[in-house]
């Protein structure tokens, strides 16, 4: 890096991943991105859809992560039991 405001200058990426995550059939599995998406929102991420006009904002994180996974906006990956067994030491 020759420019120390290199970073600065750059695009920021796309706030919408290029397709939307698979629909979550368990309520369970739900509440887990929903919350972790949560935690993201109250340390300062940015929300990944634009609010609607004439709805009224959503002013909880919790329920604006709830409405970006329902909407397919928050990637998520379900690890195979077996598999993360086999990965730890």
């Amino acid at each position: 890096m020759e420019d120390p405001n290199e970073l600065i200058d750059q695009e920021p990426g796309p706030l919408v991943p290029a397709e939307p995550a698979p629909p979550i059939e368990s309520r369970f599995l739900f509440v887990d991105v929903a919350a972790l998406r949560a935690k993201q929102l109250r340390r300062g991420a940015r929300l990944r859809f634009e609010p609607e006009p004439g709805v009224p904002l959503l002013k909880k994180p919790e329920r604006m992560a709830m409405e970006e996974v329902r909407r397919g906006l928050v990637p998520y990956q379900v690890l195979d039991p077996r598999t993360r067994a086999e990965a730890q030491p």
